[in-house]
């Protein structure tokens, strides 16, 4: 069985007006050997979490959101250990219940269904983030609405 391939190196957490992420070389991305925005896995300092590579102004990034900064314990500028494997585990979002009874009674779980794993994530945060059932509710509705217009987000 092939191993599954894997680099690690040392840098440091990248501030890019409001994003923040981590520059990846490009003769790591080669030796990923996945192309140009592979799925991988990330270990920073510990913390471990699931993106895709992207690509700004020609650097190869891998993103870090606010709340995996604060889950690390990281602030741009931080010194960190860095280890990217390729992910090949299918991509699935958890969705809620009231949610996924909202898409089918909508009529609009198929087209849910084709969105990308982050948009899907996307609208289940937005439904989860919900402080009071009144607000989940509206979150809930406003997403079938969308999906009846035949909109993402």
């Amino acid at each position: 069985m092939a191993k599954t391939p894997s680099v690690r190196w040392s840098t440091e957490l990248s501030a890019f007006g409001k994003n923040t992420g981590i520059v990846v070389p490009p003769e790591l991305i080669e030796q990923l050997g996945q192309g140009q925005r592979p799925p991988v896995a990330v270990e920073v300092n510990g913390h471990e979490f699931r993106t895709t590579v992207g690509v700004m102004a020609g650097k190869h990034l891998v993103p870090i959101s606010a709340a995996i900064r604060s889950a690390a314990g990281l602030a741009a500028g931080d010194a960190i250990d860095v280890t990217l494997t390729v992910d090949t585990t299918p991509r699935t979002v958890d969705v809620p219940a009231d949610l996924a009874a909202a898409l089918e009674a909508g009529g609009v779980r198929p087209f849910f269904d084709t969105l990308s794993n982050s948009l899907q994530r996307f609208h289940v945060d937005n439904v989860n983030g919900a402080k009071t059932d009144d607000t989940r509710a509206k979150r809930v509705a406003k997403a079938v609405e969308l999906f009846q217009a035949g909109k993402q987000r």
